[in-house]
């Protein structure tokens, strides 16, 4: 069975092309069930069959999952037995299994003012450092992009003379992303100046492609995700707010200002690289909500 499950996580890699995160939730959710079944059952997962499975997911609501880790633990399943079944031939006992329904949860986002703010605080650190937070930061909310696409970004990825980065998104899906003429300046002088500064140990240099690197272990590295996060929730502190903010929140930001701002979903997907329509739609709860309360506080009969 090692081999086998050896065999699915190489095809979640190179054919599913499933992202870094995805990868390790679905490793972690099939070992789960590998567990639960050996423990409960005694037996292999080419002996379960549906009342089996079933009992596994009942198990993990028993223990206080929410719906929606749930949910990507039965999507962990299908995608692994469909693989067994496709490939080795096995039944595929899993094609029953429904997913619980999910509240339809409206991603929090940042006010333009709020945006400001923290803009405002990141202008005022003009060291190297501050210097690269502060990129770090516009790039994320300008550009849209996820924090896991910002810190592997990389230079060659930039193409100063037209004003575009191209994007290797989840599941290796590419994109091309327009930045703005400021936006790409300020990207220019952080690689002219303050880049090779990261990248020098004394008098030598490291050869490095990272826009945002970082040396780990003796290697250059990229910044990780849970760094910015540190960066950006002390910034977001020092503006004197007491929300909660994550570096998601900084996507959200963008997709709610441009839809106030009147761009179409079709391009919004487009620049965020939802492989659906669908999955943009939700920004339009917030628009509405938006424009309940201009209604409300404009209209002279309101």
């Amino acid at each position: 069975m090692e081999s086998v499950i050896s065999k699915f996580e190489a095809y979640l890699l190179t054919e599913k092309r499933v992202s870094k995160n995805t990868f390790e939730a679905y490793k972690r959710d099939t070992h789960q069930l590998v567990i639960f079944l050996k423990g409960e059952y005694g037996i292999e997962i080419k002996d379960a069959d549906r009342k089996q499975l079933k009992s596994f997911l009942y198990h993990l609501k028993k223990n206080g999952h929410s719906a929606r880790t749930m949910s990507r633990k039965i999507s962990a399943i299908k995608v692994l037995f469909g693989y067994l079944s496709g490939y080795l031939g096995w039944q595929n006992i899993a094609d029953d299994l429904t997913f619980p329904k999910l509240e339809k949860r409206l991603p929090q986002y940042l006010t333009e003012g709020e945006v400001e703010k923290l803009f405002e605080v990141a202008d005022l650190d003009e060291s190297d450092l501050g210097f690269r937070n502060k990129v770090m930061l516009y790039l994320l909310y300008v550009s849209g992009m996820r924090i896991s696409e910002m810190v592997n970004l990389q230079v060659s990825q930039i193409q100063f003379d037209t004003n575009f980065i191209t994007v290797s998104g989840k599941g290796g899906k590419g994109r091309v992303i327009p930045l703005p003429q400021p936006m790409m300046a300020l990207l220019q002088q952080y690689v002219d100046t303050v880049l090779a500064k990261f990248v020098s140990k004394g008098s030598k240099k490291i050869k490095n492609d990272y826009v945002f690197p970082t040396f780990y272990k003796g290697k250059i590295k990229p910044i990780s995700r849970q760094s910015f996060w540190v960066i950006l929730k002390d910034l977001w502190a020092k503006t004197g707010s007491t929300k909660s903010i994550s570096p998601h929140q900084l996507r959200h930001s963008l997709a709610t200002h441009m839809l106030k701002n009147g761009v179409d979903l079709r391009s919004l997907q487009m620049l965020l690289g939802h492989e659906n329509l669908s999955t943009v739609q939700i920004y339009t709860h917030l628009e509405m909500s938006y424009l309940r309360d201009l209604y409300d506080k404009k209209h002279p009969r309101a």
